[in-house]
């Protein structure tokens, strides 16, 4: 399964995503640079961002680090994270993003999360209004659960406007987004670009040995991957790689990836070590038997009508 997103030469989007969440953050300048070069030698063609991300560091450096290449990348960002999807919000994040960038066009802007206190329509209108002045190519939903992809795409719908992209959590730990969301994207057409599919790091095997990042250091991520279950399937994913090979991250994305509705993992780093081996899953082949033996290292969630007799 491919979609048409492409760059602004036609260069198709890549099959992995290159995160630039700690571009400015957890990883310094050059630690930034030696990331971006190791993802652009390794074939990525799309390139995330965000207005929230490190003080506005991360599109910074990012849109720096673009220009050589800018005919040929996919540069996404996102919008609306802080302050609510309000047309004016929309409209000058945008701007300040494609400023921050250095962009005339910015290929991908993302709705950051959903807002219940927003009316839709003033959101995708505005979003509209954005892509007829060509100000941004393509239009995403992050964060969004299901009935509101759904309701979002027939709202943008009346302005003409198709949703291109949708940006849940997904991983072989946190698997909900089989249940409804990548179903659903891939029969309205919607690109998936799953985020966090190293599960905050966790199925690197780091916090095993001692490691530390996210999980130590970001209590919602702590809060998030809190469960024994979790702790075993990476443990487990530990001792898979070691028989394969291969660096367990490699197998995580690789696994992610390899799901039948062709998600687009979105994968990042601190540093071009660290990044190294979610690279690797560009190039790795997901045989059957072992994407179904990753699958078993946690329970499958309940299908959507919860009729056990489904699964």
């Amino acid at each position: 399964m491919t979609h048409p997103l492409s760059s602004l030469d036609g260069t198709p989007a890549s099959r992995l995503v290159f995160g630039t969440m700690q571009f400015g953050g957890g990883a310094d300048p050059d630690a930034s640079r030696a990331m971006f070069d190791a993802a652009l030698a390794a074939g990525i063609t799309h390139f995330d961002t965000a207005h929230v991300y490190t003080g506005g560091a991360s599109e910074t450096l990012l849109g720096q680090m673009v220009k050589p290449y800018r005919e040929r990348l996919i540069i996404a960002t996102k919008a609306a994270y802080e302050g609510g999807a309000s047309a004016h919000n929309i409209t000058t994040s945008a701007e300040t993003s494609r400023q921050r960038i250095g962009t005339d066009v910015l290929d991908v802007l993302y709705l950051h999360r959903f807002d219940p206190d927003t009316d839709m329509h003033e959101s995708f209108e505005a979003l509209a209004a954005l892509k007829t002045k060509g100000i941004i190519r393509a239009v995403g939903i992050s964060n969004f659960a299901a009935w509101q992809a759904v309701k979002a795409a027939g709202i943008a719908a009346k302005f003409d406007l198709p949703l291109d992209l949708i940006q849940p959590m997904y991983s072989v730990v946190k698997r909900q987004a089989e249940v409804e969301i990548l179903p659903m994207a891939a029969d309205l057409g919607m690109l998936c670009a799953p985020y966090s599919p190293l599960g905050g790091g966790l199925l690197t095997g780091k916090y095993a040995s001692g490691g530390t990042g996210r999980l130590t250091e970001d209590s919602r991520y702590a809060a998030r991957y809190n469960f024994d279950y979790m702790h075993s399937a990476a443990a487990t994913l530990s001792d898979i790689a070691a028989r394969e090979g291969v660096h367990p991250a490699t197998l995580a994305v690789a696994w992610a990836a390899a799901h039948p509705t062709a998600p687009t993992p979105i994968i990042s780093g601190r540093s071009a070590s660290q990044l190294e081996p979610s690279l690797a899953a560009m190039e790795y082949e997901m045989k059957s038997d072992l994407y179904t033996e990753m699958a078993a290292l946690v329970p499958p969630p309940p299908p959507a009508t919860d009729r056990a007799e489904e699964q």
